[in-house]
């Protein structure tokens, strides 16, 4: 399965095996993901098999954490009673790495700031059987296309962009750490039965194009939503012109448009990568299995892409900022060794030009194997060259871990990145700062042009003596000639012998928290309870659990619980961290106000919008919400793993029947939520709504509870309904 798991073996004959039993079931042709999803079934002969209907229970070959979801989701398998992790599972530190510096003084930094954790994540890692990443190893999305993705495979991982191992026709999926931990104590893992998109790709990449601009294009399409509950296959004699290491890239930002995963079929590109990554073997193997991946022939084409010379005149016409501050390239979605080849392409053009960069350019390598090799091959010298500043193998920027000291917050200025995200913040957490994301070949050009208004497909730029320069396309090498340096080995196996080994958690620490069971449903309806916010529009994971300088308290849930909603928009007021308490009528910060609740024992609810709770996997944004008292969240419709982690922690995740009702509710109504006591799938419930003035109003409310789910809440959480399981 891996060299680094030299006793775990791929079983194809049983994914083969369960293709064929489901073929016959269904008697029609399946789509290359549904081969992936349904060759993985715990029981392909009876397992009910409906899109976006049943609740499959699957066998994922390898769970996957980083070290800021690891902590938790440990915490958790921890107190379910269980010796060793049932499948391959790794920890991977990449989240808690603060870009500032440089790469050698900001990885000691983290190396002494968060050693205790580091030291939380090896020794339970040594103790449980799970392969364990250090730090300065690299992002966990690149690693996991470096070692462990195979084409057919099934991963689970605790990050939101585990999509990215798509990128080797495996079906990588995002999800919260309780359901890890389900798959590390042997139960079956539990996904709504996912629809298929087909998007055909015609034509070949060349120039100035990237795969980048593909899932970008395909972005604009469909919308942040428009993928949700489903799998994206990409097919079509494009495919062929795209690397391994860039279908990553389309398959890592399909988490952008909601999808469950995305996939590609079977290419030589994925059988040449897997070579070059010392796995010939597993290149081998899946290339005979590659019968059962072939693309499945569908009609759809993407739109025309819109050109980038509509860039300048749409940021004069929204008043963006022209200079732009920053230029940053890396990240799990675009850090591989074509990528970085094709960046410094462009870079040493220009400097042989006599040009440097005009903006602060910063670049992340994705993995210890991509800085190791770029270094060697003198990619990284040259964008040192250029004026730019490598940090280490890490998310950086990207989630946040980025201290900033150009800009002052509130500030207005741009940056362009070829990360995967730009929501309000995220990089810098100046709310003022204007993110646009782009493949690195164009973020690299632009910082020597250091303006929105300038098409480096198109335009010039002066050189010192006075000569018109223009960047040619960027060129680059799908994989190092000379193969991959893996540079520093940062790789801890578990030791043979573990009954030795101990993992303590001192009460006092700020960082780590063990873990006391949330009280079990009292089999009573929720009966006449607080708004404690009604959220207005865009409500992500980053507004109910921001990262950033937060990161530090992922293992401890009391402390993270301190930034519960703090960056949601309360309807009320228009702003962010201050609602009203309905008990003294006083307004405090949303964490504030809920601690208040629960200490009179109120339970409370919250009220959002569409989508609520896209972006990152981190179920702290669940378990916060429970922790701090929260009994349900009503919301026009969810993003798919965070209505997940919202059951698994013993909430009621419900959706109005009709999205119009949100504007019935006030912020100081109370709320009833009626009919628990019958709660079974398919069948609605009824939220009434009690006005100050005495009247009520009842409307329905859905849910998508199965039976499984519904013994999650009636234990009050999934947690401890395996706990039980397991006698203790």
């Amino acid at each position: 399965m891996s060299p680094h798991e030299p006793n775990r073996y791929i079983n194809y004959q049983r994914i083969e095996d369960n293709i064929d039993i489901v073929r016959k079931r269904l008697g029609r042709p399946l789509t290359l993901s549904e081969k992936i999803i349904y060759g993985h079934l715990d029981n392909a002969a009876e397992q009910d098999i409906q899109r976006g209907v049943s609740y499959l229970q699957l066998r994922p070959d390898r769970v996957v954490c980083q070290d800021a979801t690891a902590q938790m989701a440990l915490l958790q398998f921890m107190s379910a009673g269980i010796p060793d992790v049932a499948v391959p599972s790794s920890v991977h530190c990449d989240h808690l790495i603060l870009g500032e510096n440089g790469a050698d003084s900001d990885l000691a930094r983290a190396k002494d700031v968060n050693k205790e954790v580091y030291d939380f994540l090896a020794t339970t890692c040594a103790k449980y059987n799970l392969g364990f990443w250090g730090p300065g190893s690299g992002i966990i999305h690149q690693i996991v296309i470096e070692n462990y993705a195979f084409p057919g495979a099934l991963i689970i991982g605790t990050d939101s962009h585990t999509p990215n191992g798509g990128g080797l026709g495996a079906a990588a999926i995002g999800v919260g750490g309780a359901d890890a931990v389900d798959v590390m104590a042997g139960i079956p893992w539990e996904l709504k039965c996912p629809k298929a998109i087909g998007i055909k790709l015609t034509g070949r990449l060349n120039g100035w194009t990237s795969p980048k601009d593909i899932i970008l294009e395909v972005a604009g399409i469909l919308t942040v939503k428009g993928g949700t509950g489903a799998i994206v296959e990409y097919f079509g004699s494009g495919v062929d012109s795209v690397s391994a290491t860039g279908m990553g890239t389309v398959c890592n930002m399909g988490a952008e448009i909601g999808a469950t995963t995305s996939v590609f079929p079977f290419t030589e590109s994925m059988h040449r990568y897997l070579v070059s990554t010392g796995r010939p073997e597993i290149a081998d193997a899946s290339r005979a299995f590659a019968h059962n991946l072939p693309p499945h022939q569908r009609p759809f084409t993407p739109d025309l892409m819109t050109p980038l010379v509509k860039f300048k005149d749409t940021a004069k016409e929204k008043n963006w900022p022209e200079s732009i501050s920053a230029c940053l390239i890396g990240s799990c979605t675009n850090s591989s060794y074509e990528d970085m080849s094709r960046a410094a392409s462009l870079a040493k053009e220009a400097l042989d030009a006599g040009l440097k960069v005009k903006s602060e350019f910063i670049v992340t390598p994705g993995s210890e194997q991509i800085r190791a090799t770029t270094e060697r091959d003198g990619m990284l010298e040259i964008f040192r060259q250029a004026g730019g500043k490598i940090l280490a193998n890490a998310c950086g920027p990207c989630i946040g871990q980025w201290a900033r000291h150009d800009v002052k917050k509130g500030d207005r200025n741009t940056i362009l990145t070829s990360y995967n995200r730009n929501f309000t913040g995220r990089n810098d957490g100046n709310p003022a700062t204007h993110g646009f994301v782009a493949s690195p070949e164009l973020v690299t050009a632009m910082a020597f042009g250091g303006s929105t208004s300038f098409n480096p497909i198109t335009d010039t730029l002066t050189t010192p003596d006075g000569k018109p320069f223009k960047f040619t396309p960027p060129n680059g090498a799908e994989l190092p000639a000379r193969g991959f340096d893996a540079g520093q080995d940062t790789y801890q196996a578990p030791p043979p012998d573990r009954s030795q080994i101990s993992v303590k958690v001192s009460p006092e620490s700020q960082r780590l928290q063990l873990l006391k069971p949330f009280t079990p449903w009292n089999g009573k309806d929720i009966e006449n309870v607080p708004v404690l916010i009604k959220v207005k529009g865009k409500c992500t994971t980053d507004h109910i659990s921001m990262a950033g300088p937060w990161l530090k308290y992922r293992g401890h849930l009391d402390n993270i619980s301190n930034n519960m909603l703090i960056g949601a928009t309360n309807i009320e007021n228009g702003e962010a961290n201050k609602v009203r308490n309905q008990v003294t009528g006083e307004f405090d910060a949303v964490p504030a106000t809920a601690r208040y609740y629960k200490a009179h024992n109120i339970p409370w609810v919250v009220v959002g919008d569409e989508n609520y709770g896209e972006g990152s996997s981190r179920e702290h944004a669940a378990m916060s919400v429970r922790f701090l008292g929260g009994a349900a969240v009503i919301v026009k419709s969810f993003a798919r793993i965070h209505e997940t982690n919202l059951k698994k922690q013993g909430l009621l995740p419900l959706t109005f029947n009709n999205p119009k009702d949100y504007d019935l509710i006030n912020p100081e109504d109370k709320l009833s939520i009626l009919g628990l006591k019958d709660l079974t799938p398919g069948k609605p419930l009824t939220l009434r709504i009690n006005k100050p003035s005495g009247e009520h109003i009842d409307i329905v409310v859905d849910h998508t509870f199965n039976e499984n789910q519904i013994t999650w809440f009636h234990a009050g959480s999934a947690l401890n309904y395996i706990a039980k399981s397991n006698g203790v």
